[in-house]
């Protein structure tokens, strides 16, 4: 009764578009999940996120989940989750895509999960890092190890979305390291981000991962801009 009265006054809305949840739906509305831009990489080895990174970094697999278009859905979601402290979005898109990543022979050898990390100053500043709640969904219905000290971020910068396509990429060689042990080793690690760009952090984070001896690695995001 209590959280009936709750609701009645602060009623949950959709992530996506604001709307008021009705009594089956959690964190997106039915109308906004049968819009989301699903880009259905899982289906096709060889799919665009895939392709980002050829002559750059060895990877054994790349997907996303969705389309992250301008105004749309995706963005908003996005917003929701790296800015308003909404991570249970993180959660529900890690719970599905799970899902379709659970067939994908590629991943059968991952180890570990490891998400690109915030520099401590960033952590402490927005007080969660926004891939944190993707990542742990996808440990928990992969049964996959989920590990944020391993790859570390040895510089503050301002948010990637307000710089230039050029500052994106500009001395990131430089920005990830990691700590490890000889358990580490021959390990294969599926690095998460929130949404693919241009790929520069994501390289640069598989960089860092490969300096440690006989490390594989795989990247699924939870978005891809597209154009």
């Amino acid at each position: 009764m209590f959280k009936s009265i709750i609701n009645l006054f602060f009623p949950k809305v959709c992530s996506g578009c604001n709307a008021i949840l009705i009594s089956n739906e959690i964190v997106i509305c039915t109308s906004c999940r049968h819009n989301l831009p699903l880009t259905n990489h899982h289906l096709n080895p060889e799919n665009d996120a895939f392709k980002k990174f050829y002559g750059r970094i060895p990877v054994i697999y790349t997907s996303t989940l969705l389309y992250f278009h301008k105004k749309g859905i995706v963005q908003q979601l996005i917003h929701n989750l790296k800015y308003k402290g909404h991570e249970e979005i993180g959660t529900i898109l890690g719970e599905w895509y799970a899902e379709d990543l659970k067939d994908i022979k590629s991943l059968a050898t991952v180890d570990v999960i490891i998400p690109v990390p915030l520099h401590r100053k960033k952590l402490k500043e927005r007080g969660y890092n926004q891939v944190t709640t993707f990542g742990k969904a996808l440990s928990f219905s992969l049964n996959r190890n989920y590990e944020e000290h391993i790859l570390f971020r040895n510089t503050y910068s301002k948010t990637q979305s307000k710089k230039t396509l050029l500052g994106r990429t500009e001395g990131i060689e430089t920005v990830f390291d990691v700590s490890f042990s000889e358990k580490d080793h021959n390990k294969h690690f599926l690095l998460i981000d929130d949404v693919l760009t241009t790929g520069s952090t994501l390289e640069a984070c598989s960089r860092a991962l490969l300096k440690i001896p006989g490390a594989k690695i795989s990247i699924v995001c939870m978005a891809m801009a597209h154009s």
